[in-house]
């Protein structure tokens, strides 16, 4: 046997102990196994000796240190709950809640800080928006194309050749963000005023009344679309500036035309002849301030006197079916006091706003104090949106009395051969 303990040796200090054959009896093989087990160990352990830790192998010192610790596992008997005092208990219970304050705390501060950092970036990214790629100009920097009023100073778009920009402005203060703002909204509101009214059953307003409103809402939102339009591209380029100028002013006469028809529909609802002429002297005179809306120069500042002329002119047209209308009807007539009150204050509202157009006021007496805000084409606005909702009241009162009435007084006339 190679090994260098010999299991055959003899035991120092003891005499081996033979027992005669006849004595012997036979041992079973597993017994014998566990007595050769037993007997290996005994002797390990006692030919092992201090003195002979130099001579041990390296592998076999692992193994002893191996037996130890686990020897000392089994008697620690780590993984059994140790006996614990009260107190301990009381401790160990206030360490826990520290603990857990702490980290309550800890995220409390984690979710202020991030709070902190989220408002921080939304509020950089707005400045970056409100402060975009471009910056108001003085008016003498802008070019010749784009000078328009020459008493509002500072504050002006440069040009912005991108549609995007353009509209991407309107959110932004400058000299034209007034006049944008009240014809964008007044659009939107007119937009849901027809909807409610032409939505309406039947036996609340007839398809036929629908129709001659319709030609008002028709022209007030188309009006005001393309006027909010304009202003917001006229910084895009002169090409674009121009046409838009022109639909501009073609929605103006489409306002007043279409505020026309309802008018003299409701106004001489029982004289076909006097309403027909009417309508048609009012198409004539709005295809011809269309026209002269599309002359080129149409739009330069310097005519701008022109165009409030023009405008002007064709909505005191309406003068002369007035008169008539009070010279038939009567002053004080039922659809008179209905209807012509708020038809006057429609139409002083509507010079008013074209004088302050005209005249540039007040800007002209207070030359750069009303570059963003109370300028005259904003006051402008504001009249023509105040005039428009008076003028459908008016002719709402209108409608409500001819509907309500129903027969018209004249007996050669019935109003199922009106217009």
């Amino acid at each position: 046997m190679s090994s260098r303990y010999d299991l055959n040796a003899p035991v120092p200090g003891m005499a081996p102990v033979t027992l005669p054959r006849d004595q012997r009896r036979p041992v079973p093989d597993e017994d014998l196994l566990t007595a050769v087990d037993a007997d290996y160990t005994i002797r390990k352990r006692r030919v092992w000796s201090p003195e002979e830790d130099d001579s041990l192998a390296s592998e076999d010192m692992d193994l002893l240190d191996d037996d130890d610790e686990l020897e000392e596992e089994e008697d620690d008997g780590v993984g059994c709950p140790l006996p614990s005092t009260p107190e301990d208990t009381q401790l160990l219970e206030a360490e826990m809640t520290e603990v857990l304050k702490a980290g309550v705390l800890s995220d409390e501060i984690d979710l202020g800080a991030l709070a902190h950092n989220a408002a921080e970036q939304a509020e950089e990214f707005v400045r970056k928006v409100w402060e975009a790629s471009w910056k108001v100009c003085h008016f003498k920097h802008l070019p010749a194309w784009l000078q328009d009023n020459d008493f509002l100073h500072k504050g002006h778009r440069p040009p912005l050749p991108s549609f995007s920009a353009c509209f991407k402005s309107i959110f932004r203060i400058h000299t034209e963000t007034g006049n944008i703002w009240t014809h964008l909204l007044g659009c939107v509101m007119f937009i849901g005023v027809a909807t409610y009214f032409l939505t309406r059953p039947s036996f609340e307003i007839q398809l036929q009344e629908k129709l001659i409103f319709l030609s008002f809402f028709i022209g007030a939102i188309v009006c005001l679309g393309c006027s909010f339009i304009f202003h917001t591209l006229c910084c895009h380029s002169e090409m674009v500036g121009k046409l838009f100028s022109k639909l501009d002013y073609c929605g103006i006469a489409l306002l007043i035309m279409g505020s026309f028809v309802p008018w003299l529909y409701y106004g001489f609802y029982c004289h076909y002849k006097h309403k027909l002429i009417y309508l048609t002297v009012v198409i004539v005179l709005g295809v011809t301030s269309i026209i002269t809306s599309l002359w080129d120069k149409f739009s330069q500042p310097n005519l701008r006197p022109l165009r409030a002329g023009v405008f002007m002119s064709f909505g005191l047209s309406g003068i002369i079916p007035a008169i008539h209308y009070v010279l038939m009807e009567g002053w004080f007539s039922k659809i008179s006091q209905a209807s012509l009150g708020w038809l006057i204050l429609m139409g002083l509202l509507y010079i008013l706003g074209a004088l302050f157009y005209a005249l540039r006021v007040p800007e002209r007496w207070f030359p750069g104090k009303c570059d963003i805000w109370f300028q005259s084409h904003q006051i402008f606005h504001v009249l023509v949106l105040v005039a428009a909702f008076v003028h459908y009241h008016g002719i709402s009162e209108m409608a409500m009395y001819r509907v309500t009435v129903g027969e018209c007084d004249i007996p050669h006339q019935h109003p199922a051969i009106s217009f």
